[in-house]
Formats: structure tokens, C-alpha cells, sequence
């Protein structure tokens, strides 16, 4: 009763499609195959590489929403396979608001839960790198000041009583060539994000949903992730599984993966000014496992 007094009362109530106005940082990572494959579903296809896909996080602040401002962390596992195209899978959503939580985790089937997102800007003084990287974003317009400011963003996850702490967050500042200019922003683009949800207790099925954005875009350098309560050294790749808890709980050991997740190898990042998501309800589609069965039951029909 009260979680359907709550709904009625939420702005999401309203229906899709919901819209989200505000900035994010999608950042790329390597993620090593064994670490994802145990968020996503066994039925599906994995699209790696040498052992590793593509996963990363998607770190939001959201100025405008159904249940106004509130801050978002998604990890991405990696990429699954769905012909024609591929499709993410979340492995965690922290989000700083009950009704976003709530939201996330029946309508769309997201594991999500409640976060707490403390930011402080920061400052130090560095020489002006000189790395390709650099130059690249040299190039199109962008140089990164020798006095570097960041936003130092921790994030902390409420489960029950207990405060744990996942990671903290450090984006830098980039300077613009030219002052007073937006389009040192980057370009304005439209684009989807296709991702498949579900197969958690709050909702067993699996979901399909896209995020249709609309924003400035530009390549950034990238932020600087650490784990809870410890430095990780830049070559130390070995998963956080195994490096910080040996418990043999699941959730647990998913807990750690989505701390390897964070702190893998980050390859590219991007950061969406001016952003305009638009997420319309999430479609119930059928596995792999499914469409085969189906096919072969077909055939046996056709052949009989």
C-alpha cells in the first residue's frame, strides 16, 4: 500500500517517456570477460576481445527530473551481443533518491539502489602533459591547465543501516581555447543507448529499453578512479574479487566486481553537456535460449 501511495505521488507517475535534463560522464573501460560474464545472463553472448569488452560507468547529475535534481552512477558490465546491434548490461545503479531507486528497480529492472554523492572541488599544480592523448585534445580545442582543478565525487551505497563505500571519482577541468565560446563543448548529437535490464528479484523478466539523448559532446580526459579505502596502483589490474574480499557470499563478490569494474582500465571518456535523455518504458523480449527453442519447436511442427 505504501509503495503504491508512493508511486502515485512520484513524478514518474506521470508515464513515459521520462525525460532527464542535466550533465553526465560516460567513461569506457577494459573489462576483463570473467568479471562481467558473471552479471549477465548465461544465454546471452558476450561481444570481447583477447578476453576483454567493453564496460565502464555512466556518471549523471541531473538538474531536471520526474523526482527533480538527483545524482546517478551506473557500472556497466559490458556489451552483449543482440543482432543486429549490441546492447549494455547495468551490473549496479546508484542513485541518490528513494522514488529514482524504486523507479529503477520495478519499471525498468535495474538493480539499483540508494547512493550518496559527496562532491569537493579540488586543485594542484602540474607541468602540461605532453602525451598523444593530450595533443589529440589539443587539437580540437581543448588544453588542460598546468593548475589542475578537479571535482572529487565519493560515492557510498545505503543498504539497510549500513553505509558502504564503492569509489571515489576524480573529474578534471578542462580549459577552453576560446573563453565565452560553447563550442568548445563539442558538437550537438542525438544518439541511442540501447541496454537490456531485468533477471532481478524485483523483476524476473528480461527488458529491453533505450535512452535516446540529445546533447554537447566532446571527448575529456579521463577521471581517476579508486576503490574503497585504498589506492590502486595504475598497472595493477587483477580483479578486486580477489584482491579485497574472499567471501563467498554473491553479493559480496558481485560487490567486488563492480569495484574491478570501476577501477579496470579506462580507455575513453566522454561527457555530455546541455543533456536531454528521453527513456521510454522497457519492452519484455525474449533471450537467445528462448528464440531457439522456439525456432526448433517451429521446425519440428513444419517437418511433422
Amino acid at each position: 500500500m505504501e509503495d503504491s501511495k508512493a508511486q502515485l505521488s512520484s513524478g514518474y507517475a506521470m508515464g513515459p517517456p521520462w525525460l532527464f535534463k542535466g550533465s553526465a560522464l560516460y567513461q569506457l573501460h577494459l573489462v576483463k570477460a570473467e568479471v562481467a560474464r558473471a552479471f549477465i545472463p548465461k544465454d546471452f553472448k558476450l561481444v570481447e576481445a583477447f578476453g576483454y569488452t567493453l564496460g565502464g560507468f555512466f556518471l549523471a547529475c541531473y538538474d531536471d527530473s520526474p523526482v527533480g535534481r538527483f545524482d546517478e552512477l551506473v557500472v556497466i558490465a559490458g556489451i552483449v551481443w543482440n543482432p543486429p546491434t549490441s546492447c549494455a548490461w547495468a551490473a549496479r545503479v546508484l542513485v541518490s533518491k528513494e522514488e529514482a531507486c524504486r523507479h529503477g528497480c520495478k519499471e525498468i529492472g535495474l538493480p539499483s539502489h540508494v547512493g550518496i554523492f559527496s562532491k569537493q572541488k579540488s586543485a594542484e599544480v602540474r607541468e602540461k602533459s605532453t602525451s598523444m592523448y593530450s595533443s589529440f585534445l589539443n587539437m580540437i580545442g581543448i588544453t588542460s591547465s598546468s593548475r589542475k582543478e578537479h571535482t572529487e565525487v565519493k560515492i557510498s551505497e545505503v543498504n539497510d543501516s549500513n553505509i558502504m563505500s564503492l569509489c571515489s571519482i576524480s573529474i578534471p577541468y578542462l580549459e577552453p581555447k576560446l573563453l565565452g565560446d560553447n563550442k568548445w563543448m563539442g558538437p550537438k548529437i542525438r544518439m541511442s543507448l540501447p541496454s537490456f535490464s531485468g533477471r532481478t528479484i524485483h523483476n524476473p523478466l528480461l527488458l529491453k529499453y533505450a535512452c535516446q539523448i540529445e546533447c554537447r559532446m566532446r571527448a575529456v580526459m579521463v577521471a581517476k578512479v579508486s576503490g574503497p579505502g585504498a589506492n590502486k596502483s595504475d598497472d595493477d589490474d587483477k580483479p578486486c574479487v580477489d584482491r579485497l574480499n574472499n567471501n563467498t557470499l554473491t553479493e559480496n563478490k558481485n560487490w567486488n566486481r563492480c569495484i574491478s569494474i570501476l577501477l579496470s582500465k579506462p580507455v575513453l571518456a566522454l561527457e555530455f553537456n546541455f543533456l536531454k535523455m528521453r527513456v521510454n518504458a522497457p519492452t519484455v523480449v525474449a533471450s537467445p535460449h528462448q528464440i531457439n527453442v522456439a525456432e526448433n519447436t517451429s521446425s519440428c511442427f513444419r517437418n511433422s
